[in-house]
């Protein structure tokens, strides 16, 4: 059984990347056109493929690295706490080690990095690429929120650090993720030629529509779907595809105040037509279908998985404040 539970705490960079994004490009197929994805290389899961999880500690990061773990993946998580990152990998290793026998076998790690820095971020990406030389599926998934309330009473620099979480974090994801992530860059699973990776980016319904008083987190949010639109169109010339997924409520560690019970939890179901609470593996099962070749012609797609909350009016955090 292959498993690797090493660790790396960020670091400096100390030497560039110097991969050219669609630098080996196929000829077209007049019938496929450019297609460079799984479905064209002959993948047919995600078993093998290197995998970095943002946020990954805990809730949907640890929840999908749980998920891409148990279908083979060789999975990197990171985040800014090494004792939380150190518990996660110690439970994806168990997960591997449950591994089904003949089934493929996953493997975990972590790397202590601030999505926040540009140097750990992309150390990150270095490490969880450095095996094969590639990086086949990124799920940028850390975020959240420092500000919350109404926006003349706003202080600026709660706002700078929720939308630098949020958006600049998942851009320096991008920005050092995609050029490892090209069809032809480094060795295929197996030593067959590779084909383009994955981005999913952490979105979230407040991107999509209004939630009184959660506009700095929703507007971040909102970024991240248009950013991972320019990368799609931008990018799949190279065989990458960008995704977001919009979660609603979701019963974990970060929303345990609301979901605790209370007037907002009661206006959150009142609004959803499948009234109930998401789960970690409702979100890790969206993230892993756009991960994989099962997706491969979609692309530059921001993923509703919220019991049909989208089709209604978004929560009223003003509840939080006597209103």
């Amino acid at each position: 059984m292959r498993q690797s539970t090493g660790h790396c705490v960020a670091r400096s960079a100390s030497h560039d990347l110097h991969h050219t994004i669609g630098g080996a490009r196929s000829a077209q197929d007049p019938k496929r056109g450019s297609d460079m994805t799984g479905a064209t290389t002959g993948q047919t899961g995600i078993a093998g493929l290197s995998a970095l999880i943002t946020g990954g500690g805990s809730g949907i990061g640890l929840g999908t690295a749980s998920r891409l773990v148990a279908d083979g993946a060789h999975v990197t998580i990171c985040g800014r706490t090494e004792e939380k990152l150190q518990q996660a990998v110690a439970t994806l290793s168990s997960i591997a080690d449950s591994s089904a026998p003949g089934a493929p076998v996953g493997t975990a790690r972590y790397v202590v990095a601030d999505v926040t820095i540009e140097e750990q971020i992309a150390h990150a990406v270095a490490v969880a690429a450095e095996e094969r030389g590639r990086l086949d599926i990124l799920f940028a998934n850390a975020g959240g929120a420092t500000h919350m309330g109404p926006i003349a009473g706003a202080d600026l620099e709660q706002v700078r650090a929720t939308v630098d979480l949020n958006l600049i974090g998942t851009f320096l994801c991008i920005k050092h993720g995609a050029p490892l992530m090209g069809a032809g860059v480094g060795t295929g699973v197996g030593g067959a030629a590779p084909g383009g990776g994955s981005i999913i980016g952490m979105s979230s319904g407040a991107g999509a529509f209004p939630h009184r008083y959660l506009w700095a987190y929703g507007t971040a949010k909102a970024g991240i779907d248009m950013l991972c639109k320019y990368a799609a169109e931008e990018l799949g010339s190279s065989g990458i595809r960008v995704n977001t997924v919009q979660p609603g409520i979701v019963d974990d560690e970060l929303m345990a105040p609301i979901t605790a019970g209370g007037p907002l939890l009661d206006d959150y179901l009142a609004e959803m037509p499948i009234s109930r609470l998401g789960t970690v593996e409702d979100i890790a099962a969206a993230v892993r279908f756009l991960a994989g070749p099962e997706s491969s012609w979609i692309s530059g797609e921001s993923l509703a998985v919220d019991g049909g909350h989208h089709l209604r009016r978004g929560a009223n955090y003003g509840l939080l404040f006597g209103e």
